[in-house]
């Protein structure tokens, strides 16, 4: 079966996510958290890897599928030549150890006939549970974890599948509920699926209320903050990059990473997106998940981190998977995680210059671990890195990564408690630092014979994360410097009104456009006061989203498909900030 990323929904409770096709498979889902093994998957593989298929066995004639409203449930409706059904999916928001995932068949018309199918396979699809009956259960155990399978229809043992057929009528029902534990524990009681789905849409519902903002596309503002909300460790306040691994950025290529980690990278969209939204405790819990997880030791901060903070996202290889549309390798972790990037220090001094300005709680200990970064950032801010996009080639004096690295020392000043607290001495020597680093960054980064900044030290070559040159302050967006770099990269880093994150050869034989790049293009726009350009991008962006509102990492224009992990939560990010930013004031980068 040919598999798209544009297939894909999400439920979630919290802690993790599955993914269902619009054929009404679950193909992907780690257990118990996002980072956890894959026990679906076959998204990267085969059936048999894993999946819980669940639809009628008749030929079809229709099928649909939508969000419950601003909820994180999803209803998937089948029409064949015998009738219609529809199938209600969701994960109650989890409370305690267990999980559970929720699917209800309704009969809408006629008599149908539908299939279950349950292969649940740890270990990335490679280890099936020993299955016994217990009590009008199916109970699964293997290693650390226990499943346990019901339903209102019997259930057949199969080898290592749980199946069910069955037909229903108009008016009829039919639950089936699949919960998770350790294995160490008590199988989970029975539960009451009806009350569960009431009080996880009144859960959704109550949640996106906390939003109250009037924006253009306000349903799809909406259905991105409800994203992103599914994407976050509800326990730590850690935001995933997205739920999934190895999804080909390059159609049937190489370029499969690991996302589901906690991206310091990300911190200040993500800051600025809660707090714009009006999500204070979002916010607050993002910056004390990421002021945990980088501890008191500068010299050994990652670009990457667990949910929970943890810091080991060694890299492997599952080789008995095919991969997502024959694309291999399928990487388990991440090795980026140990790369030099120095953008993160200006990003953890900006989330953390966002959170005083916003008057978030702050902690004595916060200003300490903040003053050792800024410290550190003296030391070593010339030093080559491998750049934002983590190049995994030899480091680079990467423009971006220089100017984040003043972007710390410059919001380190801007705190009240550096002003307050600091001896003269010392601040004045940051301020000279300061002075000194945009000077360098200018002087070498500014190309004049092209009048560009370039993605490197004396280089012309373009970089769209050069456009986050003037929205993170570095220099105003009427600088003639920033205006020719602007003009440059939409002469040459865009594709049929997208923008590329780096020039490339043949569209079609590279990598999609990246599409936060395009968002931050449109930030640009706004500040130039080209509103009505940058309208028109981001409803160009807006358009990339699959049927329920889902935007991966990139768009393949030739192929007409998102490509990437899905979904990823950078591009939700831009597409929120920018709206907003076009909605009215704003909580601004680099103010204060």
């Amino acid at each position: 079966m040919t598999r798209r990323i544009d297939d894909y929904a999400m439920i979630g409770d919290g802690q993790t996510v599955a993914l269902v096709g619009r054929n009404g498979s679950i193909d992907w889902l780690c257990w118990p958290r996002f980072d956890s093994d894959a026990c679906f998957a076959a998204l990267l593989g085969e059936d048999e890897n894993g999946c819980w298929a669940l639809a009628p066995e008749g030929r079809e004639i229709k099928r649909s599928r939508a969000y419950c409203g601003n909820t994180l449930v999803l209803e998937t409706e089948f029409t064949t030549e015998a009738g219609a059904v529809r199938v209600v999916d969701f994960m109650p928001i989890r409370h305690g150890e267990s999980s559970t995932i929720v699917r209800i068949v309704s009969g809408l018309d006629g008599v149908v006939d539908l299939r279950s199918d349950i292969r649940l396979r740890f270990d990335y699809g490679s280890v099936a549970p020993w299955f016994q009956k217990a009590e009008g259960a199916i109970i699964g155990t293997v290693g650390p974890d226990l499943i346990v399978i019901r339903s209102d229809v019997p259930l057949e043992r199969d080898a290592e599948t749980i199946s069910s057929r069955f037909a229903i009528r108009a008016g009829q029902r039919v639950t089936f509920t699949l919960q998770h534990t350790a294995s160490t524990a008590a199988a989970p009681a029975q539960v009451d699926s009806d009350r569960l789905l009431g009080e996880t849409k009144t859960w959704w519902l109550d949640w996106i209320g906390k939003f109250s903002r009037q924006t253009e596309w306000p349903d799809f503002v909406k259905r991105s903050l409800i994203t992103l909300k599914a994407l976050t460790y509800f326990p730590t306040g850690g935001v995933i990059a997205a739920p999934t691994t190895s999804l080909p950025e390059k159609p049937g290529g190489s370029m499969n990473w690991d996302y589901r980690y906690c991206w310091i990278r990300d911190s200040t969209f993500t800051m600025t997106a809660f707090l714009n939204a009006g999500l204070k405790d979002e916010a607050s819990a993002w910056l004390r998940w990421l002021l945990r997880a980088i501890g008191n030791s500068p010299d050994s901060i990652r670009i990457a981190y667990r949910v929970d903070g943890g810091r080991r996202l060694e890299e492997w290889t599952a080789g008995w998977l095919r991969g997502f549309g024959g694309a291999r390798p399928v990487r388990i972790g991440n090795s980026a995680a140990g790369q030099r990037q120095l953008d993160i220090f200006g990003e953890v001094l900006d989330s953390a210059h966002l959170a005083e300005r916003a008057a978030l709680d702050r902690s004595d200990w916060e200003f300490g671990i903040e003053h050792r970064l800024v410290q550190h950032v003296s030391e070593i801010w010339r030093q080559p890195d491998q750049g934002m996009w983590e190049s995994r080639g030899s480091p680079k004096q990467y423009v971006y990564s220089k100017v984040m690295a003043w972007v710390a020392v410059d919001r380190f000043l801007k705190m009240g408690r550096a002003k307050a607290e600091l001896p003269p001495a010392t601040f004045e020597r940051f301020h000279k630092l300061r002075d000194e680093m945009h000077t360098e960054i200018c002087q070498k980064g500014f190309n004049e014979k092209y009048n560009t900044f370039g993605a490197q030290y004396y280089s012309h070559q373009l970089d769209a994360s050069l456009l986050l040159l003037p929205l993170v302050g570095f220099l105003p967006i009427d600088d003639s410097r920033i205006a020719g770099t602007i003009a440059a990269i939409e002469s040459q880093l865009m594709e049929s009104g997208l923008v590329r994150r780096h020039r490339a050869p043949a569209f079609g034989t590279e990598e999609g456009a990246f599409i936060a790049c395009s968002c931050w293009l449109a930030d640009c726009m706004a500040l130039q006061g080209r509103r009505d350009e940058a309208r028109d991008l981001l409803a160009r962006v807006i358009a990339l989203a699959n049927d329920v509102g889902l935007l991966s990492e990139e768009y393949h224009v030739p192929q007409k498909r998102l490509v990437g992990n899905v979904p990823q939560a950078l591009c939700h990010l831009a597409v929120v900030n920018s709206v907003l930013g076009l909605s009215g004031p704003v909580l601004q980068r680099g103010g204060g």
